[in-house]
């Protein structure tokens, strides 16, 4: 579907990614924590996700078939280092006469949402797109995926309805300097984030430790 993407729709604004919610870039390293992530969905969060009913047998297969080499997923931790939102950047095979385009796809668990967590997700893909120089974002989902329809439409994609589904698409502009120094700045403050959350993490679990351990009194 994403051969009728259309050339002449640019935002005014291009989608920018902020700082407030910190997204690292993801790799084969983490396929465990992927894996757990989308094993939490339920069954209609999983139905909207890949837009048909999804058996752990099918999101095993998915994560064993992800290529960080070729593509680029993201993700977003809380406090405990779960990942607790990510997305699937898949660049599309190019044809001829049509732009470079990629394909995004997000999920975040129910705890999650109302963060803010999936614009921060697409932001950081959209630029991510800019600087790989990717000329067009596509969203494909089923049409009554109100969370992405309206993540599509605020970050200013153009959205088509046919047979159930949705298309939604953007026209990125070229990379510039900006968007070299937003991706980078954004990478290290995720990394801060997580180093930071880590650190925290065994903090509190060697407290926990300490102050539940058992005090031996001398007879």
């Amino acid at each position: 579907m994403h051969n009728k993407l259309a050339n002449s729709h640019l935002s005014s604004k291009p989608y920018m990614a902020g700082l407030a919610v910190p997204v690292r870039e993801l790799h084969a390293g983490h396929r465990d924590e992927i894996l757990r992530h989308l094993l939490l969905l339920n069954e209609e969060d999983r139905r909207l996700r890949f837009g048909t009913q999804t058996p752990d047998e099918v999101i095993h297969h998915y994560v064993e078939g992800l290529d960080f080499n070729k593509d680029k997923v993201f993700g977003s931790f809380d406090s405990q280092l779960n990942l607790i939102g990510m997305a699937h950047l898949a660049y599309l095979p190019k044809t001829k006469d049509h732009p470079q385009a990629a394909e995004f796809g997000v999920s975040v668990l129910p705890d999650g949402r109302g963060q803010g967590i999936g614009t921060a997700l697409l932001a950081r893909a959209s630029v991510h797109s800019r600087n790989t120089r990717i000329e067009t974002l596509f969203v494909h989902c089923l049409a009554n995926n109100r969370a992405m329809m309206h993540l599509a439409q605020k970050a200013g994609m153009r959205v088509e309805y046919a047979y159930g589904d949705a298309d939604a698409y953007l026209k990125l502009p070229p990379a510039n300097p900006g968007t070299i120094v937003e991706e980078a700045a954004n990478e290290q403050w995720a990394d801060f984030d997580y180093a930071l959350k880590e650190n925290l993490k065994r903090s509190n679990a060697m407290w926990s430790w300490f102050l539940g351990k058992r005090v031996v009194r001398p007879t």
